[in-house]
């Protein structure tokens, strides 16, 4: 039987082209399987193989552990960890009882033989993964082997593999069998099955390394990528920076006409890219980030790590971007907190919290004072939430939360543009007929019986028309439509 265990560690040793080791451990733990077998209760079996000889010892254990880590007297023997010592013993000891060796019979080598099997493929597995390790943390490319609902399994190459979750995509891509692809080698290390190649495409790596692809002057490390800010599939802001003064880093990487930016934003299905000057001052940063959005004021809380920023109202729905993502991306690329709010903070100051929830979000009293009580006092918080954060409120769900989001999005945009008509309304000369100086009162009183009822009206008249109508000349009337149409001019 000793002889059979040797035989065995030395034929698949020399098959699979692994340490002899290996093949032991893979024995003792079916003998320990084997041994099990013998008692009713669950147990700790060791065997122990003398690889000279073959022969080999078994063993019944028991963990040495204090009050806090003892679960089961079958596994653990109890022990006072402040007196440990004086008995004997030290917590994480084993203690140890002889047993009856188990037989390596036919049932103990079928045990073994699919323990070495598990066990030679996991260290193939590993083997493989010290290979590729050198290139963690990079972007590599791969052939696409299969493809399942949740998996997409890569050809790496020199018979490594890769897996691709589903979520790692970029947002709508869809391989076939057969199809190059390119992304981040990872290391997944899995509860009871060991390493695992893994490749993410979602990655802000991902990003980058396509960016030292295209971009001479990041791979020779002329510019720096400071820091990256991803929403995978729609949008990306990366803020760049150069020590040498002859070089414009954004102008580098968008390239001619375009063409470095749009060659990576290609390759993440048009996901699009924002390019920013990187400032070590975070507040010079945050304008650069949210440019064109004219930012008015920042104030800094160097305690909390915010911002309180105030732009102008009709950069508003701009700088918090579609359901808050350009915000919270600038937040993340800043590395600070980011509160953000117009220059007259219309929905918060003209109205109460609550009505303007109401007002404005279409919302009925109580879920107005729900989402008050949890901070969500303000349309634009609501905007730059995410849907989990809404979640966690009583009575809300996922549905509800997004449909709140979209909600808050579409009244910023909504008050936006009526501050915008406001404006536009504020700067409109003033058109009334009393602004035509050679018009008396009667004359102004004629003219809106006959329905001119403003100077536009007035200056679209002929002097033929007008003439009659005032009871003047044709010269006279020319004079009066003449002023009429000054502003024309």
């Amino acid at each position: 039987m000793n002889e059979e265990i040797l035989l065995i560690a030395e034929s698949v040793s020399n098959e699979k082209d692994l340490p002899k080791e290996t093949i032991f451990e893979a024995i003792e733990l079916a003998l320990a399987s084997a041994a099990k077998k013998k008692f009713t209760d669950e147990v700790a079996i060791k065997v122990d193989i003398n690889h000279e000889t073959g022969e080999y010892e078994s063993f019944r254990t028991w963990e040495v552990v204090d009050f806090e880590n003892y679960e089961d007297p079958n596994f653990h023997i109890l022990i006072d960890s402040d007196h440990a010592e004086e008995q004997g013993y030290k917590i994480g000891d084993f203690e140890r009882e002889s047993i009856d060796n188990p037989e390596f019979g036919r049932i103990a080598a079928q045990a073994a033989k699919q323990v070495i099997v598990q066990r030679v493929r996991d260290a193939e597995r590993l083997e493989v993964i010290k290979k590729f390790r050198a290139y963690l943390g990079t972007l590599i490319n791969g052939t696409v082997k299969k493809v399942t609902r949740e998996l997409i399994i890569v050809d790496l190459g020199e018979n490594a593999e890769a897996s691709l979750s589903r979520r790692d995509l970029v947002q709508g891509e869809i391989y076939r069998v057969g199809d190059r692809i390119k992304g981040i080698l990872e290391e997944s290390i899995r509860e009871n099955r060991g390493s695992q190649l893994i490749l993410s495409r979602s990655s802000k790596e991902m990003v980058v390394e396509l960016f030292k692809l295209e971009v001479p002057e990041i791979a020779e490390e002329v510019i720096q990528i400071r820091s990256v800010a991803r929403d995978a599939g729609t949008r990306t802001k990366i803020a760049v920076k150069t020590n040498d003064t002859r070089i414009d880093p954004v102008g580098a990487c968008v390239g001619m006409r375009g063409s470095r930016v749009q060659a990576v934003s290609n390759e993440l299905g048009n996901e699009r890219i924002d390019i920013v000057v990187w400032d070590d001052d975070p507040a010079k940063l945050l304008i650069n980030t949210l440019s064109p959005a004219e930012v008015t004021s920042i104030v800094m809380d160097d305690d909390t790590g915010t911002m309180e920023v105030i732009v102008k109202d009709e950069n508003l729905a701009l700088a918090i971007g579609r359901n808050g993502q350009n915000i919270r991306l600038s937040s993340e690329l800043v590395g600070w907190e980011i509160q953000i709010s117009g220059e007259n903070d219309n929905l918060d100051v003209k109205d109460s919290p609550e009505n303007a929830l109401i007002k404005y979000m279409g919302v009925d009293n109580e879920l107005a004072l729900k989402l008050i009580e949890n901070n969500f006092e303000s349309v634009q918080k609501i905007s730059q939430a995410e849907v989990v954060d809404l979640e966690k409120i009583e009575d809300i769900d996922s549905e509800i939360s997004e449909a709140l989001i979209e909600r808050a999005e579409e009244a910023l945009l909504e008050i936006a543009l009526v501050e915008m008509e406001e404006e536009v309304e504020e700067a409109k000369p003033d058109i009334g007929l009393e602004t035509v100086k050679s018009l008396s009162k009667e004359n102004i009183e004629l003219l809106k019986t006959a329905g001119i009822s403003n100077k536009e009206d007035l200056a679209d008249l002929a002097s033929d028309e007008l003439a009659p109508i005032l009871s003047l000349d044709e010269d006279e009337a020319g004079k009066i439509i003449m002023e009429a149409r000054a502003d024309w001019f």
